[in-house]
């Protein structure tokens, strides 16, 4: 199937496994992501069931219930963004949404996209890795205040607090640490923060998130109703660089399929990368569903549109 190739018979997908929930930190958010989708593929007729989990997805391609997956389960050691499930899922033969297992491994990893986008060239905030033992005020140092501290390979804002001082290192570290694997300290940059969906091989219009608070947490993402979305979020030349920028970053480690790339630019223009999402969120205040909207592309169509690139993966 090429980029430009449609499915109009929602037969073709045969049964479609949702999978959702697992035991990750992101366990509710992907839960509330994983019953919209299930929702809008059945308003489109398709055979889909839910799949809680890696646990019962075993069990269901041992049986061979399904023909392909659409992938929700966000997040890491239980989730389904770090390429355990895409390997399963290419082991039993069975296509999937969403990006491979190279490309979901590094985009879950802050630090190996950061070095990834490094080499390339490509803008990122400065980071200091940290390793258990490690001299963090000599990290600090090296980056100076602000700063941020969060797990390398979480997502949804697990885990992450802002620093400005040295009294609020303690906290921040104590806070990073609960979750499994290396922390990543970063350069806070001041300013808007924005984000790109990406759909097949295109950027989608770019959004600039406006917290009512002092940053976008996981409050404002996921519970507050008075956080402003923008879209597009730019104009002009601007908008044209992040969206090549997106792309060009979303592919460079590998991705595919569909994801969101997020961002924040400073005062004077400037475009930091800050991460990809391989599987985001579908939830009511999800931002790809947003984007989407203001190019006419409303949240069934975009269900339908994210499956289709499944079809990529058959026979391979």
């Amino acid at each position: 199937m090429t980029g430009r190739e449609r499915v109009l018979d929602p037969q073709r997908f045969g049964r479609v496994a949702v999978l959702m929930g697992g035991t990750s930190a992101e366990r509710e958010v992907s839960l509330d992501s994983g019953r919209n989708v299930l929702t809008a593929l059945r308003a489109r007729g398709i055979d889909a069931e839910s799949v809680d989990g890696i646990a019962a997805l075993v069990d269901a391609l041992e049986s061979g219930r399904f023909a392909r997956v659409f992938n929700v389960l966000h997040g890491t050691r239980g989730g389904g963004e770090d390429g355990v499930v895409q390997g399963l899922l290419e082991a039993y033969g069975v296509p999937y949404t969403g990006s491979d297992v190279l490309g979901s491994a590094l985009s879950m990893d802050k630090i190996r996209s950061k070095q990834i986008w490094l080499a390339l060239g490509l803008p990122t905030p400065r980071y200091a890795r940290l390793r258990i033992g490690e001299d963090v005020q000599a990290a600090i140092r090296s980056l100076g205040y602000p700063a941020i501290v969060k797990p390398a390979c979480e997502g949804s804002s697990v885990g992450v607090t802002r620093v400005f001082n040295d009294e609020d290192l303690p906290a921040a570290l104590e806070l990073a640490a609960r979750y499994e694997g290396e922390m990543l300290m970063e350069q806070l940059i001041v300013g808007g923060e924005y984000t790109v969906g990406i759909l097949g091989q295109e950027a989608l219009p770019s959004i600039r998130i406006v917290p009512a608070g002092d940053y976008y947490d996981y409050h404002a993402k996921y519970l507050a109703e008075d956080t402003q979305y923008i879209c597009p979020g730019l104009t002009g030349a601007a908008e044209e660089e992040i969206r090549e920028l997106a792309l060009h970053a979303f592919e460079s480690v590998g991705c595919s399929g569909w994801g969101r790339v997020d961002f924040m630019r400073d005062g004077a223009g400037r475009l930091y990368l800050l991460e990809v999402n391989t599987a985001p969120g579908m939830t009511s205040h999800s931002l790809v569903p947003k984007a989407a909207r203001v190019v006419g592309i409303g949240f069934e169509e975009l269900v339908w549109r994210i499956l289709e690139t499944s079809c990529s993966r058959e026979g391979v």
